[in-house]
């Protein structure tokens, strides 16, 4: 039986320059911190890496490595020189349990947070407020060019997680930080990146990455990193992928504008276990949700907090598409689907 892989959102597989250049970056062991000349040679990889990663973004401001998007968050969330933490309500389980004492912003009915209460909760002295780009388990779009310029006004920071957008949307550049995850997009496990416009935005709290991170810097996995995002072009398979979506219409679960690779899909008697268990055996990997939260039994908050009710919550399932997704696993998927009754 021949395996599909829908679970992208989760981890995707690695991109073949990715793994080309890690194995260069294996041959650079030095540490970047160290002065003789092994170690420039590190470090001028490593800096190479930060340059190339930024021009692939469009970012102009500044970018620290770390060892994935929850270091990131953390960086950011526990050091930015802010006051008071606000945070989505579906925010990923890496941002709620950094800051489990911070303010929530509850979502409007169209899956964004309500601008009037978010327009009231920055009304006071500098805040940061993180809410994601792409939510991982609905796939929906949240709009910067209305929540950063509210942020702004109240002379905050905003926080993006863009783990599910990075490589294959363009990062919200209006957002004074943004969180990066490598095995989203085809790079290594275990490495990302904060971006800051401005590293006055954060408090230093370690001796490397200028002062910002604790911890050498993993150059083999960086390089595959920014090897990865030049070579993420999310132009592949996209009439396949509209009408592999369409397929589904009655059943998709459409909360707000959602990108087309993370697909929210309810079945109507079936619980989300036992359609994982099924598909399976099927030979289909999907998931029900996040994979931070996947084990648990509980109906999904995040799905419960865009609102859908406990009970549809506990019948949807997340298919997620990743760079190497073909329109044949596509329509295996959907003749599988259909079987399920």
């Amino acid at each position: 039986m021949t395996r599909v892989y829908l679970d992208h959102a989760a981890t995707t597989p690695l991109r073949p320059q990715a793994r080309a250049a890690m194995e260069e970056g294996f041959a650079i062991w030095a540490n970047p911190s160290s002065p003789h000349a092994e170690g420039r040679k590190a470090k001028a990889a490593l800096e190479d890496a930060r340059e190339r990663c930024k021009n692939a973004l469009g970012w102009e401001g500044e970018l620290i490595f770390t060892s994935g998007a929850s270091e990131a968050a953390a960086l950011a969330l526990v050091h930015a020189n802010a006051g008071a933490r606000l945070v989505s309500l579906v925010e990923h389980d890496c941002i709620l349990g950094t800051v489990p004492d911070a303010e929530n912003l509850p979502m409007g009915r169209n899956g964004a947070p309500d601008l009037e209460i978010l327009a009231e909760a920055v009304d006071r002295e500098r805040p940061l407020v993180a809410v994601q780009h792409v939510n991982s388990e609905t796939g929906t779009i949240q709009d910067y060019a209305q929540i950063a310029p509210i942020v702004a006004g109240a002379s905050g920071l905003s926080l993006a997680d863009c783990a599910q957008s990075a490589g294959k949307l363009a990062i919200p550049l209006l957002a004074d930080m943004a969180i990066l995850s490598a095995h989203k997009f085809g790079g290594p496990i275990g490495v990302g990146a904060l971006l800051v416009k401005d590293f006055a935005m954060l408090k230093p709290s370690g001796g490397h990455e200028r002062g910002y991170r604790r911890g050498t810097e993993n150059l083999p996995d960086v390089m595959g990193m920014a090897a990865a995002l030049e070579n993420s072009d999310w132009a592949t398979l996209p009439d396949e992928r509209a009408a592999f979506l369409g397929k589904f219409d009655g059943m998709r679960q459409v909360i707000g504008e959602q990108v087309d690779y993370i697909l929210p899909l309810m079945h109507p008697t079936m619980s989300a276990q036992a359609l994982l268990i099924r598909l399976d055996a099927m030979g289909f990997a999907v998931s029900a949700g996040s994979a931070c939260s996947s084990g648990s039994m509980k109906p999904s908050r995040v799905l419960q907090a865009f609102g859908l009710d406990a009970d549809t919550a506990r019948r949807t399932i997340r298919v997620s598409l990743g760079w190497n997704t073909t329109s044949e696993e596509l329509d295996a998927f959907a003749a599988a689907w259909s079987s399920l009754g």
